[in-house]
């Protein structure tokens, strides 16, 4: 990895392991540009946001997941869409990388959305929901493009390959668009002089 490279932490809002959010994780690792490398970070085992767990210490998945996301240039979420709504296990994420609301991990981090459905609507509603949260923590949000793959089951093969040539695209030049957003926004330097 040359220290030009965007370091990406890549989350699922999904823990199912044949979820499509985390084949299209995977495809966005296949399609990254040459300068941006995607590290994914699995959710599970973070127990659900508590007051008073934290004030004893944050559980070291809840570590795990703020050390992650603050040594990464930026993050790359790919939420399902449960009930209209972004998954539990997201949003319970994004608490805890919230906190401390003095200095939280999401605070200034440049991010990318994108999500998965067999809904024809794709992941709207659940991704305009992620976009408010983000938004309050202060998070960087690209806005384009919007990347909804609808009707998931044959947008990827049995294997879990995004075979539908224009998410591919999508996802491509989402890709590319975070690393030109990112250093953009953080004036990026290479990390041995930040």
């Amino acid at each position: 990895m040359c220290p030009e490279t965007i370091r990406v932490i890549g989350v699922a809002g999904s823990l199912r392991q044949g979820s499509f959010n985390r084949a299209l994780l995977r495809a966005a690792i296949e399609l990254a540009p040459d300068d941006l490398r995607i590290d994914v970070h699995d959710l599970r085992g973070i127990p659900l946001y508590d007051a008073d767990v934290e004030e004893q210490g944050d559980p070291e998945p809840v570590t795990a997941l703020k050390r992650a996301v603050r040594e990464a240039d930026a993050l790359l979420i790919a939420t399902p869409e449960y009930q209209r709504s972004l998954p539990g296990v997201l949003k319970n994420a994004l608490d805890w990388a919230s906190r401390p609301a003095s200095d939280p991990p999401l605070g200034r981090k440049p991010v990318a959305v994108m999500g998965a459905s067999p809904s024809p609507f794709g992941t709207a509603r659940a991704q305009t929901e992620l976009r408010k949260v983000l938004a309050y923590n202060d998070a960087l949000v690209l806005q384009r493009p919007e990347v909804m793959v609808p009707k998931a089951a044959s947008a990827f093969d049995d294997e879990g390959s995004l075979i539908d040539e224009d998410a591919r695209g999508f996802v491509r030049q989402l890709l590319v668009n975070l690393a030109a957003w990112t250093r953009q926004v953080r004036g990026w330097q290479p990390p041995a002089t930040r």
